[in-house]
């Protein structure tokens, strides 16, 4: 593709800044659009591109972008995402890709309809030793999977969720979406899918705050026989604690750490080791507070091979059906909140 492509963006929170720093090196950011005229003139000012307060007009007023950004909360993907293929583009929509199994098949077939690609961000997938597990898995090192842990221990204090969507049932729909939603999607690109789920959950510091759970531990049964758990919190004191992934196989144990699943911790494969992984991104940092390792570099460059027709997609609608697929097991089979 001779000339970059076009962008415009849905939503002007925090990872939306992420986004047009990105869509400014690669390609070319042509408009955006949020219900707060704050933050609207904002991105306007700073990136020198028209904005718009109401969607339907911003999608009828930007009709040279090739990919409309979907940054909105988690609620309003899948309304936002439809829209924007129905009107002709190609859609790019950020984690989760909605917040139930229906929305998200509503908007795999509103691409197969509209005939537009629909990329879903995973950025996790691009961190060093989570793609050299991945190939390892892959070419068999590990023989078979027998089972896998999953700890995701960081810190959400009553600051993050003030004035925000987050927090809410409507909008955020829950720890497992906006926090640890990215973890999940690499238990099933890893391990596989996930037959049956049995957990617990609490809200433990954050009565009054948010309106799900803060804390959860679960149990899983992987179709292919593997087994494994989920412990996970918002309440590791002070900070960021911990993302580590831990499998155990036929032929080997590996363990992904760090608080981002940004460190390879521990290796021991019959004949084999991992050795020179290039050094990660540093993690998303949103001031006191920081995400999952920042690769949206690696999902625009993505999305403009696919686009160019050199390149196969990374997280396609089907991928990001199956995270909230598994979430949803997981909180229908939850025993007490």
């Amino acid at each position: 593709m001779n000339t970059p492509l076009k962008f415009a963006i849905i939503g002007c929170g925090r990872i939306a800044q992420r986004h047009a720093e990105h869509i400014q090196k690669l390609g070319q950011l042509v408009g955006i659009c949020d219900i707060d005229p704050s933050k609207t003139k904002e991105f306007s000012e700073k990136y020198g591109v028209p904005s718009f307060e109401e969607v339907d007009e911003f999608l009828q007023q930007v009709k040279k972008a090739d990919v409309i950004s979907i940054c909105s909360p988690n609620g309003l993907h899948a309304e936002h995402s439809i829209k924007a293929l129905q009107a002709g583009f190609h859609v790019l929509c950020e984690k989760p890709m909605a917040l139930t199994v229906q929305d998200c098949g509503e908007m795999i077939n509103a691409a197969e309809r509209a005939n537009k690609r629909l990329f879903i961000v995973k950025q996790n997938r691009f961190n060093p030793p989570v793609a050299a597990i991945k190939k390892t898995i892959e070419e068999g090192r590990l023989g078979k999977i027998y089972s896998v842990q999953l700890n995701c221990f960081w810190n959400r204090n009553e600051e993050y969720y003030k004035n925000s969507w987050k927090g809410t049932k409507d909008l955020d729909g829950g720890t497992l979406f906006t926090q640890f939603s990215h973890f999940i999607d690499l238990l099933y690109w890893m391990i596989g899918d996930v037959k049956e789920v049995k957990g617990y959950a609490g809200n433990f510091d954050h009565k009054d705050i948010i309106e799900f759970e803060d804390t959860g531990t679960v149990s899983l049964r992987f179709y292919n026989g593997a087994i494994g758990t989920i412990n996970y919190t918002v309440n590791s004191f002070g900070k960021n604690m911990e993302g580590s992934l831990t499998i155990f196989g036929e032929k080997g144990t590996v363990k992904i750490g760090g608080q981002y699943l940004n460190e390879l911790e521990y290796q021991q494969i019959e004949g084999y080791k991992i050795e020179n992984l290039p050094p990660g991104n540093p993690p998303n940092n949103y001031g006191k507070y920081q995400g999952s390792m920042s690769n949206h570099d690696k999902v625009y460059q993505n999305v403009i091979e696919v686009l160019s027709g050199n390149g196969i997609i990374a997280t396609n609608g089907f991928e990001g059906l199956k995270t909230v697929e598994i979430i949803d097991k997981i909180y229908s089979n939850f025993n007490a909140l």
